[in-house]
């Protein structure tokens, strides 16, 4: 990244809280703090004005012991065949790619099925061409992270060996990591996942580097390798995840891993961002926000407002997911039957604001100002798609969010009801998480894999990087029992991002 874009971004992250890192709660349970709020307008280079919260505070002295910030041996980015990039030329074949993927109790089978299509995302990056009909052979950065931002909330039931990664990159092999695989209640072990999945190997430094066809910083090259080893993530973090804050604080270019001679985020290059959750985004806005996730403010109306009575004790007395979706959304049911007829992101004082700080970014600073190309994939809860466009970006034409209905739960057992096998009936399911489930997934053998909250927050940032004809963004079920055709869709929009090479 050279001196003059480093400020200019640097600049940009300042105002969007970006500049500044925040302290999350570890071992010690302290809470992720920010400093004094910037109001008003803060004029950026190009002349994008952005309002509105920005973050000032300090980095946690603890460092997750996942995280390495040791630079590769092999500098990939010095390679004279490589066509110069910043330079306007068109000619960039970098690509930088970011999963954030959901480490909370429920993803197990999602994030099987996921590493289980590593191998054919890592073939069809190599089968990427220009829109001459060239290959691309990219130079790629891909870095993992998990969805747990450290919630105070989560504090309490914390393994003692566990730290919230709070977007720092995952570089270890989940062999070294299976205590991840069990999960807090000890009830469920999934460590076969990773351990049938992963061979061991992982990348030389904080994320995978390599390019299409030539070196690697990981052993024996073995790319699809390392990614199915470091790309699963285990089932014991936080559930109140914090999907957004975590991609935000991984692209923070104030962070290690953006600087230095091998920087994730790098200059000219396209940003792929891959969501992987099951959860409505829960990005608290700190330190105000876990005011409304305090149970010693139970009595407190004004705290207490977004919390769900409790069908079994009565009342509002304990906290649950129901808070990230009534504090960040608001939905009319104009007819009171149940079902919405809208939901949308909503500012509350809970949660960072969707628009003033995540939107902003990715859209009206990388997109606009800096002239860099930012496409997103979301896994997310929606219904499966069924049909997509047969050309490139294979984007979803229809089911997935063309079918998403925002609803109450409904009592009785699935199909008809909601309720599967194990299962509180609806009124739990109303006070744990707020809102109705926007797919139920199952491994086609009459197995269920879950259930999963549907996306709001997440869908409308993706969905703002879409402009006119223009497609950045795609949606796939996380309940889809194969993650072949969201890995088509991403390809797709790698496809459509890079200009021509020759």
């Amino acid at each position: 990244m050279t001196m003059d874009l480093l400020k200019r971004v640097s600049s940009a992250a300042l105002v969007l809280g970006l500049g500044a890192p925040v302290s999350g709660c570890g071992d010690s349970g302290g809470a992720e703090t920010e400093g004094a709020t910037t109001s008003g307008g803060v004029t950026i280079t190009g002349g994008i004005t952005i309002t509105g919260t920005s973050a000032a505070g300090s980095e946690s002295d603890s460092t997750p012991t996942t995280m390495s910030t040791t630079s590769p041996k092999l500098d990939l980015s010095d390679d004279p065949e490589l066509p110069s990039c910043g330079s306007g030329d068109g000619k960039c074949n970098l690509l930088d790619l970011l999963f954030v993927i959901d480490n909370s109790g429920t993803m197990g089978e999602e994030q099987v099925n996921l590493a289980a299509n590593f191998p054919l995302l890592i073939e069809q990056i190599a089968q990427i061409k220009d829109k001459k009909g060239n290959l691309i052979n990219p130079d790629v950065n891909i870095m993992v992270t998990t969805t747990d931002m450290g919630h105070p909330g989560c504090t309490q039931f914390q393994k003692e060996d566990y730290v919230p990664a709070k977007g720092e990159p995952i570089n270890t092999p989940c062999t070294d990591r299976l205590e991840r695989f069990i999960s807090l209640d000890k009830k469920k072990n999934i460590q076969s996942a990773c351990t049938n999945a992963c061979s061991g190997v992982a990348p030389d430094g904080p994320f995978i580097r390599y390019k299409v066809n030539g070196t690697t910083n990981v052993p024996g090259d073995d790319v699809a390798g390392a990614l199915s080893c470091i790309g699963l993530q285990g089932i014991d973090g936080c559930g109140y995840e914090g999907q957004l804050e975590s991609m935000m604080q991984a692209l923070n270019p104030d962070k290690a891993w953006n600087q230095g001679s091998f920087p994730f985020v790098r200059e000219g290059a396209v940003l792929a961002i891959v969501m992987v959750t099951d959860e409505a985004d829960c990005s608290v806005l700190a330190p105000a926000g876990y005011d409304y996730f305090d149970k010693g403010k139970a009595e407190d109306p004004t705290f207490s407002q977004y919390w769900n009575v409790d069908p079994a004790e009565g009342g509002k007395k304990e906290v649950t997911s129901a808070v990230c979706w009534n504090g960040g959304v608001n939905c009319v049911d104009a007819d009171n039957d149940g079902i919405y007829e809208s939901c949308t992101s909503a500012d509350k004082g809970v949660l960072h604001s969707t628009t003033q700080r995540y939107v902003k970014y990715l859209r009206d600073v990388l997109i606009k100002q800096e002239d860099k190309e930012v496409i997103m994939l979301g896994i997310l809860g929606v219904p499966e798609v069924t049909a997509h466009n047969e050309q490139p970006p294979y984007e979803p034409t229809a089911g997935g969010v063309h079918s998403l209905v925002y609803r109450r739960w409904k009592d009785g057992p699935y199909p008809g009801g909601d309720i599967l096998p194990g299962d509180k009936g609806a009124a739990y399911k109303e006070f744990e998480f707020g809102i109705g489930p926007g797919c139920t997934g199952s491994d086609g053998q009459g197995n269920f894999t879950g259930q999963a909250i549907p996306p709001v927050r997440i869908k409308e940032v993706c969905e703002s990087l879409n402009e006119g004809d223009k497609i950045r963004c795609c949606i796939e079920s996380i309940c889809d029992d194969d993650f072949s055709d969201a890995i088509r869709c991403l390809s797709g929009l790698l496809e459509e991002s890079f200009g021509p090479i020759g």
